[in-house]
Formats: structure tokens, sequence, C-alpha cells
């Protein structure tokens, strides 16, 4: 791979690399059409049920059937057709957007889709970041997966923007279709632009290799507590944002489009401008900038200064990036596949939980008291992640020099 001053790969280096423009260009679109779709889905459950836990829900609920995914799906990450399968997911979800449009579909018809949807989606990160962990070479994959982040920040921006317009002046409908749209062109560029690679592991998909390989990933405790911190501190920020509807309805595009901007800010500054010694020591101040900013929310501010603060605590979703480097190296190359849809499903699964949590704790008092909880608990628990890797570290290291003494 061509690299860049310092011999780090340069941008311009992967996109030259076979496949890794249309899985690209595909993922932007899918990622547009979710966030259209979710912003116009949790404004017209709101519309409907005036409920913050409904609302919630509609837009992040669907994470909840990751859990099954993990469970039951996983192994197909590594034993499936990267294109098949990420082609074929694309096209379920156009399907199923499609169906969320139609007049008059029962509140609890269209949860039935969007949780069937949550399942679907499961195999999706596996699938498309294993394929990217195969097509880049290991010193190629963080900056690969930093420009996918920041696309996927470009798009969020883009979407909530244009998706608030489009609520606006259209409806939640018209939305939905555009999403419909951009899901098909998402399958179509898969088809047309990925090759038909073998599956990076032998066997068929099954629920017994599933609960096999994620017990070896999680046999381990530095992955156990890298899994942990990709996950937790994450989903219950996450569960703030599904508060965004209910407490500014008429503004929650903006904040949604701010948070995409913080994110971005952060991806660009971790994945390119730090050096590596210095990244390695940034997942847990960054975890904490994620979560600090929203105790603002206690004074139930007005919309500028909750997009300020917004913006500030997304740059702490940077901290993936570290840590998923982090879980690639602690991982073999033949389960990198599973590993990181495991991450991907139970970061997914906790995002819902957390909009669970956020929208049943702003049903019996407000939004903003749900903010300001998920941003403390959040704290708490980076704080004690971050003393249980220290003394797994002080353990390990006291381990070894009773070796090297022996």
């Amino acid at each position: 791979m061509e690299r860049s001053l310092g011999g780090r790969p340069g941008y311009r280096s992967l996109f030259r690399t076979p496949e890794f423009a249309p899985l690209f260009v595909a993922t932007a679109a899918h990622t547009a059409a979710q966030t259209v779709s979710g912003l116009a889905l949790g404004t017209l459950v709101y519309r409907a049920t005036n409920s913050p836990l409904l609302s919630a829900l509609s837009m992040f609920g669907p994470s909840l059937a990751q859990v099954l995914g993990a469970t039951l799906l996983l192994s197909g990450s590594d034993r499936l057709r990267a294109r098949a399968a990420l082609t074929g997911i694309s096209l379920s979800f156009a399907a199923g957007t499609a169906v969320l449009a139609l007049p008059g579909l029962p509140i609890a018809a269209l949860f039935g889709v969007v949780l069937a949807l949550g399942l679907v989606a499961s195999l999706g990160g596996g699938v498309r970041w294993g394929l990217l962990n195969e097509i880049l070479t290991k010193d190629g994959y963080l900056l690969g997966r930093s420009v996918f982040n920041m696309m996927s920040g470009i798009m969020q921006i883009t979407g909530y923007a244009a998706g608030g317009v489009l609520v606006a002046v259209l409806s939640p409908r018209a939305s939905l279709l555009l999403a419909t749209v951009l899901y098909l062109t998402a399958a179509l560029v898969l088809r047309l632009g990925l090759t038909a690679r073998p599956p990076r592991a032998a066997g068929r998909p099954s629920v017994t290799a599933t609960w096999r390989t994620n017990a070896v990933l999680w046999s381990a405790r530095p992955r156990r507590l890298t899994y942990l911190g990709l996950w937790i501190p994450n989903g219950l920020i996450v569960g703030c944002e599904s508060l965004y509807v209910s407490y500014a309805p008429d503004a929650a595009g903006t904040l949604f489009a701010c948070a995409a901007l913080g994110m971005l800010a952060g991806d660009v500054t971790v994945g390119r401008l730090l050096p590596g010694p210095v990244r390695t020591r940034l997942a847990t101040p960054l975890l904490v900038l994620l979560a600090a900013p929203y105790a603002v929310f206690a004074l139930r501010p007005a919309v500028p200064l909750a997009a300020v603060c917004v913006t500030l605590a997304s740059v702490g979703f940077g901290a993936s990036l570290v840590q998923q480097e982090r879980l690639m190296a602690l991982t073999p190359d033949e389960l990198s596949g599973h590993a990181l849809g495991l991450h991907s499903a139970g970061m997914l699964t906790m995002q819902g939980v957390g909009a669970a949590l956020a929208g049943s704790v702003a049903q019996l008092t407000s939004p903003a008291t749900g903010m300001t909880a998920m941003a403390v608990a959040s704290l708490a628990v980076t704080l004690a992640l971050a003393t249980a890797g220290r003394r797994a570290a002080g353990a390990h290291g006291g381990r070894a020099s009773r070796t090297a003494a022996d």
C-alpha cells in the first residue's frame, strides 16, 4: 500500500485499493438511508404517540435485536460470501423501509418491522468490517476505518439536515421512500463493485459455531475489557441522542447534525492527526469527554448551547477507533470478522438498551433529566473500566516480573 509522509498509509492509497471505493460508496448510501429514515421514523412515532420512550425506541430500539444476532448469527460474518451477504442486507432494508412508509401502518406492526430489520443488520457489521480488514493491510485498517467513520459523520450531518427539511416540507413517509431508494442504490453498488470472494473461514454458519467463537473471544480478560469499553459508555450516550426529538422537536435535526459534526472531528483527529503512542493513551479521556458535556442538560439549556454541548461531546466517539485498534491487536486474523461483528452487535445492542433506559427516565421525568442520568452513568462505567484495566495491567506485570526472577 502506498504510504504518505512518516510511513503511514495515505488516503489516496486507500481509494486505489481494489474494492475499497465500492464498499465505501455503498456504505455511504446505506448510512444516509439509515439517517434519513431514523429521523423520519422517530418524528412519525412521536407525532402519533407523543411518547419520548416510543420515539426513542423507534429510532434506536431495533438495535436491541442485535443481541439475538450476536447469539445466533455471527458465525456468518466469516463464513458467508461478503458480496452476497451485504447486497442481501441492503435489499432487505429497502423492502422493510418501503413497508414502513405505508399509510395507516399500526404502531405495533411498525415496531415488528424495525425489530426484524435490526436482526438482519446484526450480520452487517461483521461482514462489512471483516471485508475491510481483508481488503486492507494490517497497518491500513485503522486509517481505513477512520475514513469510514468520517464518511458516516458527513452522511449523518447531510442526512439529518436534509431529513429535517424533508420531514418539515414533505412528510416523514416521503423521507422513508427516499431512504428506500438509497438502500437500493447501496445494493446495486455492492453487487457490481465487489468481487465474489470466498468466505474467510470454512464451514457453515451455525448457532453452535457462533457460541463457540463468542466464548473464545470472551475468554481473554483484555478482550473482555475492550469489548465492555466499546459497548457500554457509547450505548449510554446514544441514549442521550435518542431524546433529541422529545427534547427539541423542532430542532432535533440540528442536534443530530451537530453530533455528527463532533464525531467527524474526533475521527479525523484520532485516525489521522495523532501519533500512535499518543493515540493509545487517549481512550479513557475521550470517553470522559463523550459524557461530560451532557451534564449541562441538567440546566435545560436552549438549543444553541445544547448544540455546542452535543458537538463537543461527540468528539469523544473517537475513542472507538483506539479501542478497535486494540481489539484487532488482540484477535487472530481468522476471527477478525466475527470479532468485529461481536463489537458491532454488542455496541448496537447497548445503544438500544441506552435508548430504552433514557426513554424510560424521560417518560417519568423529562428528556433533560434522562440525558443527565445517562451521562452520569456513562462516566461511572468509564472510570470503573479504567480502574479495572489498570489493575489487570498491574497484575500482569507482577506475574511477568516473578517469572523473570525465577
